[in-house]
């Protein structure tokens, strides 16, 4: 088929609303269960866009999930550790460590709990059993993937009573080197942005430290190839192969910071064992525990721990984390990587990505304040890499 009738746009009276081939040749998407919408189709293509060039990148398989068509996280397949399994609900998924696929999954929704809430997913491989599996229990719109086997089909299809949105790209399908959209009547049009991340980016580090290990390489290609596919101005945090704090859509550089490194934080708090041992009721489900951990860690704690509130969610009273041990624990954080999709105008954004352990960034350069940003890396013993490319997205 070229073309797919939408049940409306971006809201209900949006209508009529479709996609369609302009060409007339056939969309290279099929539709193998539900009824995908307006925005569940922008999630879709998207982040299939980004878990392909990330998987080309890094040649690992990746997955991503969207929410509001910007990645929550995105990831490359890197094992877990017992921990990480455990912060992100999988410690008990049967063959998550034989299914590189699944454990890519596991890590892109298990960072950003709170955001991938009813995400839509992108699977740069062949969707196996253990992947369905994790999928399955977990609350999501749909799925895009070049594939799925046998197994991993019957179980997805047994979401939401046969209506969860499956759809299988073709994944030899190029779009033509123009793009075009409408705004307000007026046609825009401009060249597809198909500049290929990778690490060749990074030679041009301009710090006076110039480590810059495999594993680092690795981080800032996720984040960049992250920031490529999400809204601008956007900054992510990346580690071990996933992005660990997105930071989208914001108009001030330092706000991208402070928002990815927020999400950041949290990330490396929830794997302590003061969050990973909370007691909570064995009958609480995986989103509640989430609100719950999410509460607990910020600055409205009470909310949970409050007499008459914590009886709800935990079987004893949980010892409050306060912000003194808070901050010693992400004290001993180093070693994350950043990327920014634009240049740093000050180096107040230095200043806040060292807070969160990051000793890896690769953004474009061109600033006027250029001299500025690298002098504070310098203070902290960073490797900057400037990568001459810009990475809007809108």
């Amino acid at each position: 088929m070229n073309e797919f009738t939408l049940k409306y746009g971006c809201n209900p009276n949006q209508k009529p609303a479709r996609i369609f081939m302009e060409d007339g040749k056939d969309l290279p998407v099929t539709i193998l269960s539900g009824r995908p919408g307006y925005i569940n189709f922008l999630d879709a293509l998207n982040s299939w866009q980004l878990v392909r060039e990330l998987s080309q990148s890094l040649r690992l398989p990746a997955a991503a999930s969207f929410k509001h068509v910007s990645p929550t996280s995105a990831a490359v397949a890197v094992p877990m550790s017992g921990e990480l399994k455990r912060a992100c609900f999988v410690d008990d998924i049967e063959g998550l460590d034989d299914s590189p696929l699944a454990t890519a999954y596991a890590k892109a929704r298990g960072t950003d709990r709170m955001s991938s809430f009813g995400d839509w997913i992108a699977l740069s491989d062949v969707c196996d059993e253990a992947t369905a599996r994790i999928i399955k229990r977990e609350v999501s719109d749909g799925v895009i993937a070049p594939g799925f086997t046998d197994e991993a089909l019957t179980l997805l299809r047994q979401k939401k009573k046969g209506r969860y949105n499956i759809i299988q790209i073709d994944p030899e399908y190029e779009p033509d080197w123009l793009e075009r959209k409408q705004v307000f009547g007026i046609t825009f049009e401009q060249k597809r942005n198909d500049y290929r991340v990778g690490p060749s980016d990074l030679t041009e580090i301009v710090t006076k430290t110039k480590s810059l290990p495999e594993d680092a390489r690795r981080d800032l290609v996720v984040a960049l190839v992250t920031l490529k596919y999400t809204q601008s101005n956007s900054v992510v945090y990346a580690e071990a192969g996933q992005a660990i704090g997105v930071g989208a859509g914001q108009q001030s550089r330092i706000h991208c910071t402070r928002l990815a490194g927020n999400k950041a934080d949290f990330w490396h708090l929830r794997q302590t064992e003061r969050v990973l041992d909370l007691p909570f009721r064995p009958e609480l489900g995986r989103a509640e525990r989430d609100n719950a951990i999410d509460v607990y860690l910020g600055e409205e704690a009470q909310d949970v721990l409050a007499d008459g509130s914590w009886q709800q969610i935990f079987t004893e009273r949980p010892r409050p984390f306060t912000r003194e041990e808070k901050r010693a624990c992400l004290d001993r954080v180093t070693g994350v990587a950043l990327g920014s999709d634009a240049f740093f105008p000050f180096g107040d954004n230095i200043e806040r990505a060292h807070r969160s352990g990051v000793s890896y960034i690769a953004q474009p350069g061109g600033s006027v304040r250029d001299d500025n940003v690298i002098e504070t890396c310098d203070k902290y013993g960073m490797t900057m890499v400037f990568t001459g490319m810009r990475l809007f997205h809108h």
